[in-house]
C-alpha cells in the first residue's frame, strides 16, 4: 500500500510543472511550520520535571513520562474538588450550549428567511450589528442579565450567555435562503406543520452549517473561563478552563504544578483538534455557501 502511494506521488510529481512543484514545496514547509505548536503541546505534556525547567528549553521531549498524568489524576483527588468534576462540568456545559445554540440559531434563521413579521428587517439588522461588539464590551450587560434572572451559581449561568450567537444566525440564514419558498408552501399544503418543515426540510439543507457552528461553539465554550469567574462562586460548578487558569496562576512557582498544567493544556486542546479534523470538510462547504471569503 505504501509503495503504491509513493509511486503515485512520484508520477504526480513528474507530471507537474516547475511552478506547481515550488508551490507544493512551499505549502508543505508552511504546513510543517504550522504544526510546530501542536507538536510542542504534545511533547510538553510528557516532559519530566527536570526537562520542564531546562534553559534553554528543549522543543522535543527527551525522556517521555506519564508522571504528569498520574500527578493530575491522583494529586487532585486529595483536594475538595477533584479534577474529574471540572472535566465533567466542561463536558455538560459545552454539550448543552452547542445544542442550544444550534436550535435557537437555526430557528431564528428560519424565521428571518421564510416568515414575515413586524420589525423583521430591524431585528435582523440588529443581529448583524451585534457582530461588531467585542466580547469584553458585553461582560457587564451579561452579568446584569444573569443576576436579574437569578441563575447565578447554576449550570444555566454557563449556558445562557452564549445562546445568542449572531454569527450562527447569519450562517444558518445563508443556507435557509437557498430553500425555495414553493417547496415550503407545498409541504404546508400536504399538511406539514412548522416543526415538520423545520426538521424535515430546513435542517438537512443546513447540515454543513450545523457542523461549522458546532465546531465554533464547542471551541468557544470549551476554552472559556469567563462564566466560572464571573457567574459562579461555587467551586463544584466551575469548569476545566478555570481550573487550568488556577494552575498557571496559583502554582507558577510550583514544580509539580507546571507538569499538571501542561497535561491540562493538552486535554483542553485535544477535543478541539479532533472535532475540527472530523468536520473540516463541512467548514469549507459552509464558507463556500455563505459568501464568506
Amino acid at each position: 500500500m505504501m509503495k503504491r502511494f509513493v509511486k503515485k506521488l512520484a508520477r504526480h510529481w513528474k507530471s507537474t510543472d516547475f511552478f506547481q512543484k515550488m508551490l507544493l514545496v512551499l505549502l508543505t514547509l508552511l504546513a510543517a511550520f504550522m504544526l510546530l505548536p501542536i507538536v510542542f503541546i504534545f511533547n510538553h505534556a510528557f516532559k519530566p520535571i527536570n526537562e520542564l525547567f531546562l534553559y534553554p528549553p528543549r522543543f522535543f521531549v527527551q525522556h517521555a513520562t506519564l508522571e504528569n498524568v498520574t500527578n493530575l489524576m491522583f494529586k487532585t483527588q486529595s483536594t475538595a474538588i477533584p479534577f474529574t468534576r471540572y472535566l465533567f462540568n466542561s463536558i455538560i456545559v459545552s454539550a448543552a450550549t452547542l445544542i442550544a445554540v444550534i436550535l435557537v440559531s437555526s430557528l431564528a434563521a428560519y424565521a428571518f428567511s421564510k416568515h414575515e413579521f413586524p420589525g423583521k428587517k430591524l431585528f435582523f439588522a440588529l443581529t448583524i450589528v451585534s457582530l461588531m461588539f467585542a466580547p469584553e464590551a458585553v461582560i457587564i450587560p451579561r452579568y446584569l442579565v444573569v443576576a436579574k434572572l437569578g441563575i447565578m451559581n447554576t449550570y444555566f449561568a454557563h449556558i445562557f450567555p452564549f445562546i445568542a450567537a449572531p454569527v450562527s444566525v447569519f450562517l444558518f440564514k445563508q443556507f435557509v435562503d437557498q430553500i425555495p419558498r414553493d417547496l415550503i408552501e407545498a409541504a404546508k399544503i400536504d399538511g406539514a406543520k412548522e416543526f415538520r418543515i423545520y426538521y424535515g426540510i430546513v435542517l438537512p439543507v443546513c447540515m454543513p452549517a450545523v457542523a461549522t457552528i458546532g465546531i465554533l461553539t464547542f471551541q468557544g465554550t470549551w476554552s472559556q473561563s469567563e462564566t466560572s469567574t464571573l457567574f459562579t462562586q461555587v467551586e463544584s460548578l466551575k469548569t476545566l478552563p478555570y481550573y487550568a487558569m488556577t494552575l498557571t496562576n496559583g502554582l507558577a512557582n510550583n514544580v509539580v504544578g507546571q507538569g499538571i498544567a501542561a497535561v491540562v493544556t493538552l486535554l483542553m486542546f485535544l477535543p478541539n483538534l479532533i472535532i475540527f479534523l472530523l468536520f473540516q470538510r463541512k467548514v469549507i462547504a459552509t464558507m463556500a455557501n455563505s459568501g464568506i471569503k
